[in-house]
C-alpha cells in the first residue's frame, strides 16, 4: 500500500498534525514507528490502518484484511473475552475455533470467562492482539503491542510478527520499548515535526534528542544524578507522578525513550 502527499488535522483550524506524507509499505515487511510522544505516530497507525481519512492526499492499495491493535484496549465493554472474541471472529467470518487458537498461543485461556473490564492492563493488551490476529490480516498494525505483556509473551511477539511478515504481511509497529530491534530488516520510521522520514541504517542508532544521563550513588535511596539536555541547557527539574502500578513499566520505558531520567523510589 501506498501514503501519498498525506496530511492530517483533527480540525479545520487545528495546526497540522502531520504533513506531506508520502510512504511505501510492501507486503512482507516490518516497519517500526519512532517518535516523541505526541509527535503523531498513533495518528500516522491510523491512517495507515484506515481508521482516520486524510485531509489530504491518498492512501491506496490498503490491504482488503486490517488487524488493529491500538495502545489501550478498550475494556469498558459488557462481555467476557470469549464473549467478546467469538462475537468478533463472527464480523470478520472467521471460525469460532481462532479465538481458542489464540488464547493457547497467547497464554490466555484462563482468562476467556473472565469480564472484560475486570482485565489487568497486559491481559487485556493479549486481547487486543488476539482479534488484530485472528483475520490472518495482510496489514497488520500494533500501537506500543508490547506494553504490561507477561515476559513469555513479550520474549514470543517479535517472533509472530516476524512469522507473519515472512508469510506476506505489512506490519507496523510503534513500539517504545524497542523490543523488534532484533528481527532481521526492520524499516525505521521517525516521525516529528509533522514529516515522517525513513532511517537509513546508518541512522538506526540516532539519539533523541534531549538524551538524558545520570550517576547514582549511595547504598540507603541517596543518589546524585547528572543529566545533560540539548543545545539550549534549558535547566533541569524534578516531577514527581503517580501511576498504577500496572502500568509503572510502561509509563517509565515511555519516559526514556524521550530521553528523560527515570527512577522508581526506594520501597
Amino acid at each position: 500500500m501506498r501514503l501519498e502527499s498525506v496530511a492530517f488535522r483533527y480540525h479545520r483550524n487545528d495546526p497540522w498534525v502531520l504533513r506531506d506524507v508520502t510512504l511505501s509499505l510492501p507486503p512482507g515487511q516490518v516497519f517500526e514507528v519512532t517518535g516523541r510522544n505526541g509527535a503523531g505516530k498513533s495518528t500516522l497507525l491510523r491512517l495507515i490502518a484506515g481508521l482516520r481519512k486524510p485531509r489530504k492526499g491518498v492512501v491506496s492499495d490498503r490491504p482488503e484484511r486490517v488487524g488493529y491493535a491500538p495502545e489501550r484496549f478498550p475494556v469498558d465493554q459488557p462481555f467476557a473475552v470469549r464473549a467478546y472474541l467469538t462475537h468478533m471472529a463472527a464480523i470478520r467470518k472467521v471460525s469460532a475455533d481462532a479465538v481458542d487458537t489464540w488464547a493457547e498461543r497467547l497464554g490466555f485461556g484462563h482468562l476467556l470467562d473472565v469480564r472484560l473490564p475486570e482485565l489487568s492492563k497486559g491481559s487485556a493488551q493479549k486481547i487486543g492482539l488476539a482479534q488484530a490476529l485472528m483475520d490472518d490480516p495482510g496489514l497488520l498494525i500494533l500501537d506500543e503491542p508490547f506494553a504490561g505483556l507477561d515476559a513469555a509473551t513479550r520474549d514470543a511477539l517479535p517472533g509472530l510478527i516476524g512469522e507473519l511478515a515472512s508469510a506476506g504481511t505489512t506490519v507496523v509497529v510503534s513500539d517504545h520499548q524497542r523490543c523488534i530491534e532484533a528481527l532481521p530488516g526492520v524499516d525505521r520510521l521517525r516521525v516529528a515535526e509533522g514529516t515522517v522520514r525513513r532511517l537509513a541504517p546508518e541512522d538506526m542508532a540516532e539519539p533523541t534528542k534531549g538524551d538524558a544521563t545520570a550517576a547514582m550513588k549511595g547504598d540507603e535511596g541517596d543518589a546524585t544524578v547528572g543529566m545533560t539536555g540539548d543545545a539550549n541547557d534549558a535547566p533541569w527539574t524534578v516531577l514527581e507522578i503517580v501511576v498504577r502500578e500496572d502500568e509503572a513499566e510502561t509509563v517509565k520505558t515511555k519516559l526514556r525513550a524521550d530521553g528523560y531520567q527515570v527512577r522508581r523510589p526506594a520501597q
